[in-house]
C-alpha cells in the first residue's frame, strides 16, 4: 500500500480523519471533483446530502478502478459542501458510511471539508476531488 495515514502525537486524533498522508508510490492520481452525476449525467439523490455524499464515493471508485487504484491509494479527500453546517455532519458520514458498505472498503473520510455558497449545477449539494498515489 502506497499511503500510511498518521495521527502525530501533539496534534489532536480526530476520529473522522487523519492529521498525516504519507505517500511512498510513485504515480500521482489527480481525480477531478466528482458531484451526484450517473453515468448519463443525470443527478442522484436531489436535495439529500447523504445520497450526493455516496455516489461521489462512488464516483471516485469508478475513477480510481479505471486506473488500477482503490481507496487504499487516497492520500487526500476535499469535500466541497454547500451552506455547510456543522449539524449536516451526520449526513456526511452517513453518505460515506453507505459508499464504504457498497465498496466493501474502510470509510475514508475526508482531509479537508470547505463550506461554499454554490457549486456549478444548482442540485449538487457536495463535490468531492482526489488525489491518490499508485506503487
Amino acid at each position: 500500500m502506497a499511503i500510511t495515514l498518521v495521527n502525530p502525537k501533539g496534534l489532536p486524533a480526530i476520529d473522522a480523519y487523519r492529521q498525516v498522508s504519507i505517500a511512498s508510490g510513485t504515480k500521482l492520481v489527480f481525480i477531478a471533483g466528482q458531484v451526484a452525476w450517473d453515468a448519463e449525467g443525470g443527478t442522484v439523490g436531489e436535495g439529500d446530502l447523504a445520497a450526493q455524499v455516496e455516489h461521489c464515493y462512488l464516483n471516485i471508485a469508478t475513477a480510481l478502478a479505471e486506473v488500477g487504484g482503490s481507496f487504499d491509494d487516497v492520500a487526500k479527500l476535499t469535500l466541497y459542501v454547500v451552506d455547510w453546517t456543522p449539524d449536516k455532519m451526520p449526513l456526511l458520514m452517513e453518505g460515506i458510511s453507505r459508499a464504504a458498505a457498497k465498496l466493501g472498503v474502510t470509510p475514508v473520510p475526508p482531509a479537508t471539508l470547505l463550506g461554499v455558497a454554490a457549486l456549478d449545477v444548482p442540485d449538487h449539494l457536495v463535490e468531492i476531488e482526489a488525489t491518490a498515489v499508485l506503487d
